[in-house]
């Protein structure tokens, strides 16, 4: 059966719905104890994942089923905050009717990041992941809520073709929708009555890991959330600030008060990353080669810069280019120390996320989000090849071949150990391939993606 659930998830592309999109028929390979679904969603203004666990709650506990039953695990937990009524109720109705005892709601205080791994794993379990490890390593696997529903969909012959996410901010109606991956982002911010500004900035994600991306950019299989600002805001000017101006001003103006690290969430797991010592570095060009490779640690959450440094620097975007530019020479990372004892302040420090919207400036952002369960009829879209960990998927179609929603039109290489099939997301014909599959509707051609 492990094998069948891993061939199925295998086939139907899916990888982790957020971040950085590791193939899941990988991450489920494996044999642990405990499997938890990320259902936090502690990013501000976002609200996906909650709808989906009230929406589709009975996928989400099936597909957390499943994983359980690959892995072996005697345990499932959904880790979410108490404040989602309407998914807790959904949820627990899920459970009692699919009668799945073994599952069970975790409920997060409203903190942020309460969705990092790491800080979710030590939540639910009371284990430490160690520095530079994964839940693997603790008898944990963690998939968010809308990775399960596509593995759901996959054991029904499903692939993965759309994508759950919020469009807000800057727009007349900020809106949650689903609608097939390779969508233009210009289109779903028409779709939430387009921007209240002319002269406006595009975050793909969320305000805190997010980045920036142009008008024409496509929907992926991880994007989350949409969030439309003025250029003007500070959020936008902070993500804008180039590198060489970041690192000068780290040289600079950085005091050493060491708040960025006790801001810090690894930090405060009892990892050794101490990112202030790491700015100290720089300011001064002392060579300590065990504290610039620390950088190695960081989640790159973005506590230090946005509420840890009163200088407004970036600690974050610092240990970023590090790694960086660690790995371009083929330094990895040497850090693998198991950490027995979270710090005893991390109960203190948690960042409340009424308080971090606010900090963040979208107070008048943080608004409702309802999810619209319309379909939305897509005429063009453009699919990259590679939109997780590991190799690109190598087309199968070519220019001027017709497909329907659901047909594979790129596969893992062979020879790679790491990759994720991709399928098309809407009927149509083939007009482009390279570096990306476009699609454009055609008449002519019907399938389940229009």
């Amino acid at each position: 059966m492990q094998q069948k659930i891993i061939a199925a998830v295998m086939e139907a592309g899916v990888i982790g719905a957020g971040g950085a999109g590791f193939p899941t028929h990988v991450k489920i390979n494996a044999k642990v104890e405990v499997v938890i679904a990320n259902g936090a969603e502690c990013e501000p203004l976002l609200r996906a994942h909650q709808h989906i666990m009230a929406a589709e709650s009975y996928s989400v506990i099936s597909g957390l089923g499943a994983v359980m039953l690959a892995t072996g695990a005697k345990h499932g937990f959904i880790g979410l905050k108490r404040k989602y009524a309407e998914a807790v109720t959904s949820l627990e109705a899920a459970i009692r009717k699919l009668a799945a005892p073994r599952i069970e709601l975790f409920f997060l205080p409203d903190f942020y990041p309460a969705g990092d791994e790491h800080v979710l794993v030590h939540e639910v379990t009371g284990r430490i992941v160690p520095e530079g490890g994964i839940p693997l390593n603790v008898g944990a696997v963690v998939a968010n809520v809308e990775t399960l529903v596509n593995v759901a969909r996959a054991l029904a012959g499903n692939a993965v073709i759309s994508k759950y996410l919020t469009v807000t901010g800057a727009v007349r109606r900020p809106i949650t929708l689903e609608v097939p991956v390779g969508t233009a982002v210009r289109e779903v911010i028409e779709l939430a009555g387009g921007a209240t500004h002319l002269d406006n900035a595009i975050i793909d994600g969320g305000p805190m890991m997010g980045k920036l991306v142009e008008a024409g950019a496509p929907i992926t299989k991880t994007t989350g959330g949409i969030i439309v600002l003025p250029k003007d805001h500070p959020l936008i000017v902070q993500k804008n600030t180039t590198w060489s101006a970041t690192l000068n001003r780290a040289k600079a103006v950085c005091c050493n008060c060491r708040g960025c690290t006790d801001a810090c969430p690894r930090y405060l797991l009892g990892h050794g990353l101490e990112p202030h010592r790491i700015m100290q570095v720089l300011g001064s060009g002392l060579q300590d080669s065990a504290a610039v490779t620390k950088a190695f640690l960081c989640s790159e959450c973005g506590a230090c810069e946005i509420y840890g440094c009163t200088m407004g620097l970036s600690p974050r975007r610092v240990n970023s280019m590090l790694k960086q530019q660690l790995s371009k020479t083929g330094i990895k990372n040497p850090h693998r120390e198991k950490v027995l004892k979270i710090r005893a302040e991390r109960e203190y420090r948690r960042i409340p996320i009424k308080r971090l919207v606010a900090r963040l400036g979208l107070s008048q952002y943080d608004l409702p989000a309802p999810l619209s369960r319309q379909q939305y009829l897509i005429q063009e879209v453009h699919l990259p090849l590679l939109q997780h960990i590991g190799a690109p998927a190598r087309p199968v179609v070519k220019i001027g071949d017709c497909v329907k929603a659901g047909d594979l039109v790129a596969a893992i290489p062979e020879e790679a150990a790491v990759g994720a099939n991709l399928h098309a997301s809407i009927a149509g014909e083939i007009f482009a391939v390279d570096g990306y599959i476009g699609i454009r509707a055609n008449n002519e051609v019907r399938g389940n993606g229009e």
